[in-house]
């Protein structure tokens, strides 16, 4: 990792202790982004020796190809949360931030699994995996079952970054006394993603599901997936207090949640350039989104009757039309539900940030935390 600036001093991104003054850190993006640099070459460098472990057959170059770029991408948010509830904890470390650095192996598990359900042609700005292994395998052998392959073949590669996952955080090099205390955390983490995975399908299949149902998968699925459990996950490693633990799990459940609700407005009204998915995705695939049912909720009957005939014309009129989609965001607008998702964020970003300030963390973490408390939940995350 590179070395950062911080209160115009030099330091490691990964070093032994370094005490910082209360004040306000300076440098704290740029040891952030190296923090982000650092795990994305574990993970790449973890993941090439690994698929030179296992990609040994021919024609298997396709799978390892797609995997190394596909883990090189994204924000590496949760490894990112996960390191900052160790440093609540213990000193900067090497093997703490490899163990963190786990974490995005999963990530890819479940973003893999992800696009298949959702059928998505995009993640991050590229095609998806399912969609470019089914590109391979029809350049290869053409009429021969290609979408079926690359599905099948992206929930197996799915499969092995979840296995890898947790050889990553066991090889990390940390104690055995760590480990132990994480892998409830651990286990817990992925439990929970996939119940909530499945209750997001059941929640696109109901012809209304309501809004408090939509907002207990945002907090099992995504919230706590997101912040809440890398923070818990991190502590654990860490040994950290019960105190300190509980303030990380409040302010994980309160910015995973602001979180979720911010990436449902993107998903509606982002622009197709910052979120790598196409413009009104979560329109076309009829996903029932925390925005798309609060407008529901705030309708009045004549606006309802609108968004449920755009609703019945996702198939036909949604594939590509942008005025469709303008016209589902007007409307959206219009019933006030993008207004009140605004005011939910805020009040929960606000809130996390005076129970942190209160906490007596340490001031890196504590400024690390508070720092990306703004940009998870910006429009522009």
């Amino acid at each position: 990792m590179a070395d950062v600036m911080l209160n115009g001093r030099t330091h490691p991104a990964v070093a032994p202790p370094v005490e910082l003054p209360e004040d306000e850190i300076a440098g704290l993006g740029e040891w952030l982004e190296a923090q982000v640099t650092g795990a994305k070459a574990m993970v790449s460098t973890f993941t090439v020796q690994r698929c030179s472990e296992y990609f040994t057959a021919p024609d298997t170059d396709v799978l390892r190809q797609v995997l190394r770029e596909f883990v090189a991408r994204g924000k590496y948010v949760r490894s990112t949360f996960a390191y900052l509830g160790w440093l609540c904890g213990r000193p900067e470390s090497g093997a703490a931030a490899h163990a963190a650095a786990s974490l995005e192996l999963l990530h890819a598990f479940a973003l893999i699994q992800d696009d298949v359900m959702d059928d998505s042609a995009t993640r991050r700005g590229h095609p998806t995996v399912h969609v470019q292994l089914t590109d391979w395998h029809h350049r290869l052998r053409p009429g021969h079952g290609a979408d079926r392959f690359g599905r099948s073949a992206a929930v197996l590669l799915s499969d092995l970054c979840l296995a890898w996952s947790e050889r990553m955080l066991r090889e990390a090099g940390l104690p055995a006394d760590c480990l132990n205390r994480a892998w409830p955390v651990y286990d817990l983490t992925r439990s929970e993603l996939a119940v909530g995975q499945f209750s997001d399908l059941l929640n696109d299949t109901s012809a209304s599901p309501s809004l408090e149902s939509v907002l207990d998968v945002a907090r099992r699925k995504s919230g706590n997936y997101t912040v809440r459990r890398p923070l818990e996950l991190g502590a654990a490693l860490a040994g950290c207090s019960r105190e300190h633990t509980a303030a990380l799990q409040r302010y994980g459940a309160l910015i995973g949640e602001a979180f979720q609700l911010r990436d449902d407005e993107l998903g509606v009204f982002g622009d197709p350039r910052t979120t790598g998915k196409p413009l009104g995705d979560d329109l076309r695939q009829g996903k029932a989104t925390s925005v798309i049912v609060m407008a529901r909720e705030l309708a009045d009957p004549a606006q309802r009757a609108q968004l449920e005939e755009l609703a019945a014309t996702a198939e036909t009129e949604g594939g590509g039309d942008p005025e469709w989609v303008r016209r589902w965001q007007e409307l959206i607008v219009a019933t006030g539900a993008r207004a009140r998702i605004e005011q939910l964020i805020e009040q929960r970003v606000v809130e996390a940030t005076r129970l942190l300030r209160a906490a007596g963390l340490p001031a890196l973490p504590r400024q690390g935390l508070l720092l990306l408390a703004e940009k998870c939940t910006r429009r522009d995350h």
